[in-house]
């Protein structure tokens, strides 16, 4: 036998089984997963580890673990015992995390150290040996990670805060009768964006303007209604509705939309910012009106500022006269008649208040829930879940198609929210509800369209708490087009799981064009 033959298979068997994790988040795009991965594996081939799994969180801040598939999968992994590795690589202890409380980050590497499994960071200048010098630079680096979010969260706002005392807008649809306008540097128009696209450049800026004359006018009418003839939401929205009109998003008028354009100063042209905060990815919160950061004056206006006085003064009067016993009694009332309460059955109930006033008044709706002798059940959460998933699928909808053309692809969204790309097959989009059995398990299911037929459904999974995209399905109608409803697992076996993925890459490869050679 060949010497050099005993000596190979002698380091292959001292190579120690190691799995890598890799996270690009968002705002850091230097460290993409490609060059951790490189860096892993230099580090990996000089202490003679071999890597036979990858963990991987492409996009994902490190602020929480929710989210995080690829970390959740590797902790649930080192918990059942089930892995086929001894070591853990990482690029470095950012990369583990910028959990906001440093302990948390020491809680999963801890878990690790219990199974038997080191964590080394393979581009930090010490060894994670469990020395005294060792531990007191990892916990250093935790607090720096986590500081670095914070302190780029405060630059960010304190630049959104400057750039809406500017007069710029700072995401978010335009909402009905108004548009967004792409100016330069030089403030010298450029273009209208349609809804999902944005700006390309960073000197470029979005500033607000009146859309169509037909969309302006039905603004001004609505406000005229409530206004001057003293006509309900409710009943505003029933004419519009009556008159073949729809909302921006293409929805029937309701109560809550007609009240969204009622309230809202963009329509006389103030540009407003920080009414809700959800910084780090903490609690989200409504802030009180001192907290907002304003600009007056900042786009050109569709209605009259006397009008829409008129109307808040409508507005708070009617939930002025209320005493705190009437509000109660009336959402009393509400209960009783509905059998459950929402903000969604609150919005569109007539002559009731809105969930903003009962905010107002008792601090939160859990609280005036409370105050009634309701408490939420689980089984009615889905409504407010439906209505911000239905919200957010014209957004689901958009980023698949700036994808698309991002790959050099082409897609057509028709009325039906059916895309057709490159005039060559069909694809419908469906968002797929987070459900959590009373055992703790998780569900979601599917509802193909039978009407559409598309080629290919792209199923998009939620995350438990339906905030977050999990994964995504691309289900061929050819495959599944017979079974309208799918009911799946975290884990559902070769054949389905064929078509999972963690993002878009290969759907956006099938619309990818390729140049060919003449022959």
């Amino acid at each position: 036998m060949d010497p050099r033959g005993v000596q190979h298979e002698t380091s292959a068997a001292k190579m120690v089984r190691a799995a890598q994790y890799v996270r690009m988040s968002t705002e850091h795009q230097k460290y993409s997963t490609e060059n951790q991965a490189e860096a892993i594996a230099a580090y990996a081939a000089r202490r003679g580890f071999e890597i036979v799994r990858t963990y991987e969180d492409a996009g994902k801040s490190g602020l929480r673990m929710d989210g995080r598939a690829g970390l959740q999968k590797l902790i649930a992994d080192v918990r059942s015992g089930s892995t086929d590795f001894n070591a853990i690589l990482v690029y470095d202890v950012s990369r583990w995390g910028r959990f906001q409380d440093s302990d948390e980050s020491a809680y999963y590497e801890f878990i690790c150290r219990e199974a038997g499994l080191a964590v080394h960071y393979c581009a930090e200048q010490f060894e994670n040996d469990g020395s005294l010098s060792a531990t007191v630079i990892k916990s250093m680096k935790r607090a720096m990670a986590g500081e670095y979010s914070r302190e780029l969260s405060a630059k960010v706002f304190a630049g959104q805060c400057r750039l809406i005392t500017l007069g710029y807008r700072q995401g978010g649809p335009a909402g009905y009768g108004l548009r967004r306008q792409l100016i330069d540097e030089h403030g010298a128009p450029k273009g209208l964006l349609e809804r999902g696209e944005q700006k390309s450049l960073q000197t470029d800026r979005v500033v607000l303007t009146p859309g169509p004359p037909e969309e302006v006018e039905v603004v001004r009418r609505l406000y005229r209604l409530f206004v001057l003839q003293q006509r309900s939401e409710a009943e505003i929205a029933a004419q519009l509705n009556a008159d073949g009109l729809r909302t921006d998003l293409g929805h029937p008028w309701t109560r809550a939309t007609v009240h969204q354009v009622l309230t809202n100063e963009k329509y006389i042209g103030n540009n407003i910012y920080n009414r809700r905060s959800f910084k780090l990815k903490a609690k989200r919160v409504t802030n009180t009106p001192d907290m907002w950061v304003r600009k007056d004056g900042a786009f050109e206006g569709i209605v009259d500022a006397d009008f829409f006085d008129a109307a808040q003064r409508i507005i708070q009067a009617r939930s002025a006269r209320f005493s705190d016993e009437e509000l109660l009694a009336r959402l009393s009332q509400l209960l009783e008649s509905k059998g459950f309460l929402s903000g969604l059955i609150i919005d569109e109930g007539d002559e009731m208040p809105s969930t903003s006033v009962y905010r107002k008044r008792f601090g939160s709706l859990l609280r005036a829930y409370q105050l009634v002798g309701y408490s939420p059940s689980r089984d009615f959460r889905y409504i407010e879940t439906n209505r911000a998933l239905r919200a957010m699928h014209p957004d689901v909808v958009a980023s698949v198609v700036e994808g698309l053309h991002a790959a050099g692809g082409h897609a057509d969204v028709d009325e039906n929210g059916l895309l057709k790309i490159n005039a060559e097959f069909s694809a419908s989009i469906i968002i797929a509800r987070c459900l959590e059995t009373p055992a703790g398990g998780l569900r979601w299911k599917l509802r193909l369209d039978q009407g559409l037929r598309p080629n290919l459904t792209i199923a998009v999974r939620m995350e438990p708490g339906n905030t977050e995209i999990r994964d995504y399905y691309l289900l061929p109608w050819i495959e599944y087009g017979a079974d309208p409803s799918l009911r799946l697992a975290p884990d559902n076996g070769l054949l389905l799981d064929t078509f999972r993925f963690d993002n878009l890459e290969a759907f956006y490869d099938l619309a990818r064009r390729t140049e060919l050679a003449a022959a």
